[in-house]
C-alpha cells in the first residue's frame, strides 16, 4: 500500500491552490490510487483515511467525510464510517431491525436521497444561499462546516446495494465547481474500491455464519475440493435439547423455532465464548471443536487447557440455560435441558459430500464415539459425561466414574464420567428440568 500523503489540516480560507488551478494531475494520482487499492485487499479504515488525505492534499479542505453502505451478516445491516479533522475514522455497525428506524437516520440527507433516489444533494451551510433543512446540516454549521455535498452511488441494479457518503468543507467559499468535478471523480473510484471490499467481506461473513471461523478460513484460502482436509487434535462436544420431539409436537412452528434459537444461544454462545467451533447444528444438537493447537503431535499442557475451555464452556452453558430458564417460568414457557458427551481424540477435519455440494466438518471414530456418549445422559440422568481420555486431560475437575458401558456402534465398553456434584453445582439434571416446568406442574 502506498504510504498516506501528508496533509496539513487547513481551516477557513486559508491560501492553497485549489484543484480547479492544477492539471487534474493531483486528483489523478487519487484515482489512480483507489483503483491500486481496488485491485489488492484494502483496509476500510485505511481506504477512508487515505482518501481524505489525498484529497485535501490536492487543494480541497475537508472538515468531515463520511460513507454507509450495506452488509450481508446476521447482526448489522449495514457499516458506516465517519472521518473527522484531527481525528481517527469512526466505525458504526447499523443493526438490523433497529438503525433503520432510528430517527437521526431518517431525518438524515443520506435516508432523503435513498428514498427519492436522487445521485447528488448539496446544501451551502453559511451566507445568504444557506439551507440547513436537515438536523445535521445545522449541526455541521455550528462546527465551522460552510458546504455539504452528499452523493450516492448504486452498484448495479440492486434497489438497496450501494454506497451514500458525504463530503464537508470549511473553506470560507465553500466547495468550486471544479471542486466537485473532481469529488465527483475521486467517490467514483471510492465506490469501486468498496465493492470490492464488500464483496470479500460478504463471502467471509457467509463461511463464518455458515461453516465457523476455522472452517471458514480453510475454505478460503482454497480448501474447497471433497475430500481436502487435515487430520488434527481437538476436543469435541456434542450436545442435544431435551424433550424436543413432544416440544415440536406441542408447539406451534414459531414458538417451536424460539425454543431451539433459545437453547443454541445458550449453548452455542458458551462455545464460541470460549474458543471452541460449532461446526453444524444437527437438527436440535450442536456439534463443536476446541482445536488443540500444535498438530497430530500437540503437547499435554495444549491438550489440558483445551478440555479446560470446553469444560468451562459446558458449566457456562448450563448457567445460561438455568437464566432462561428463570425468565421463562413466568410466561409459562417449557424449560429446557440438554445433555452433553465430551471426548478429545484425533478427528479428519474437512470436506466431504458430493463433487459439487459439500459440507466441511469433521468425521471418525472420535466424532462417534462423542455422539455415543451424549446418549447415555439419558440412560445415567446425568447432563454431562465425558469419556476417560477427556478426563485424564482436564485434572482442574473432579469426576465420578460411572463404569464401562457398551454402546452401539463401538466394539468394546467405553469408560463413562461424569462431574462430581460439586463441581457441577448448579448444572439441572434433565428430568429436574422437566419436573420444574410450570407445564409440567399443571399436567
Amino acid at each position: 500500500m502506498l504510504a498516506l500523503v501528508s496533509a496539513t489540516p487547513q481551516n477557513a480560507d486559508m491560501a492553497r491552490t485549489p484543484a480547479a488551478e492544477h492539471p487534474n494531475i493531483l486528483i489523478d494520482s487519487v484515482t489512480d490510487w483507489l483503483m491500486g487499492e481496488a485491485l489488492g485487499e484494502p483496509d476500510v479504515e485505511q481506504l477512508v483515511e487515505g482518501t481524505v488525505a489525498r484529497v485535501d492534499a490536492a487543494g480541497i479542505p475537508i472538515l468531515r467525510f463520511h460513507i454507509s453502505f450495506n452488509v450481508l451478516h446476521p447482526l448489522y445491516s449495514g457499516l458506516s464510517l465517519t472521518w473527522r479533522r484531527g481525528g481517527k475514522v469512526q466505525v458504526t455497525h447499523l443493526e438490523r431491525t433497529v438503525d433503520n428506524d432510528n430517527p437521526a437516520w431518517t431525518a438524515s440527507p443520506l435516508h432523503h436521497m435513498i428514498q427519492r433516489h436522487l445521485t447528488s444533494l448539496r446544501r451551502h451551510l453559511a451566507g445568504p444561499e444557506a439551507v440547513l433543512d436537515f438536523p445535521i446540516l445545522a449541526e455541521l454549521r455550528a462546527d465551522g462546516a460552510t458546504d455539504y455535498y452528499a452523493f450516492l452511488i448504486p452498484f448495479g441494479s440492486g434497489q438497496n446495494d450501494g454506497l451514500v457518503g458525504s463530503w464537508v468543507t470549511d473553506r470560507k467559499r465553500g466547495f468550486l465547481d471544479a471542486d466537485l468535478r473532481a469529488l465527483h471523480r475521486v467517490q467514483r473510484r471510492l465506490a469501486v474500491a468498496c465493492r470490492m471490499l464488500i464483496r470479500g467481506k460478504v463471502a467471509e461473513n457467509v463461511v463464518e455464519t455458515y461453516l465457523g471461523r476455522g472452517a471458514g478460513d480453510r475454505v478460503l484460502a482454497g480448501q474447497i475440493r471433497r475430500g481436502d482436509g487435515e487430520t488434527i487434535p481437538a476436543v469435541i462436544w456434542y450436545s442435544d435439547l431435551r424433550g424436543s420431539t413432544a416440544m415440536a409436537e406441542r408447539l406451534s412452528r414459531e414458538a417451536y423455532t424460539e425454543v431451539l434459537n433459545c437453547y443454541f444461544e445458550c449453548v452455542g454462545g458458551a462455545v464460541l465464548d470460549a474458543g471452541g467451533e460449532i461446526l453444524d447444528f444437527i437438527g436440535d444438537a450442536v456439534l463443536a471443536i476446541f482445536p488443540i493447537d500444535g498438530g497430530s503431535r500437540a503437547d499435554a499442557a495444549r491438550r489440558t487447557e483445551a478440555c479446560g475451555r470446553a469444560f468451562a464452556a459446558a458449566l457456562e452453558a448450563h448457567r445460561r440455560l438455568d437464566r432462561t430458564n428463570a425468565a421463562r417460568v413466568p410466561r409459562a414457557m417449557p424449560q429446557l435441558a440438554f445433555g452433553l458427551g465430551l471426548h478429545v481424540g484425533d478427528v479428519m477435519f474437512g470436506n466431504i459430500g458430493t463433487p459439487g455440494r459439500l459440507s466441511f466438518s469433521v468425521i471418525g471414530p472420535s466424532v462417534n464415539q462423542v455422539a455415543r456418549l451424549e446418549s447415555l445422559t439419558k440412560e445415567l440422568g446425568r447432563p454431562i459425561v465425558a469419556s476417560r481420555a477427556f478426563v485424564e486431560s482436564c485434572p482442574g475437575s473432579a469426576w465420578d466414574s460411572l463404569g464401562k458401558r457398551k454402546v452401539e456402534g463401538i466394539a468394546a465398553p467405553i469408560e463413562v464420567f461424569a462431574p462430581k456434584r460439586d463441581s457441577a453445582a448448579g448444572v439441572q439434571r434433565p428430568e429436574e428440568a422437566r419436573s420444574n416446568s410450570p407445564m409440567a406442574k399443571a399436567q
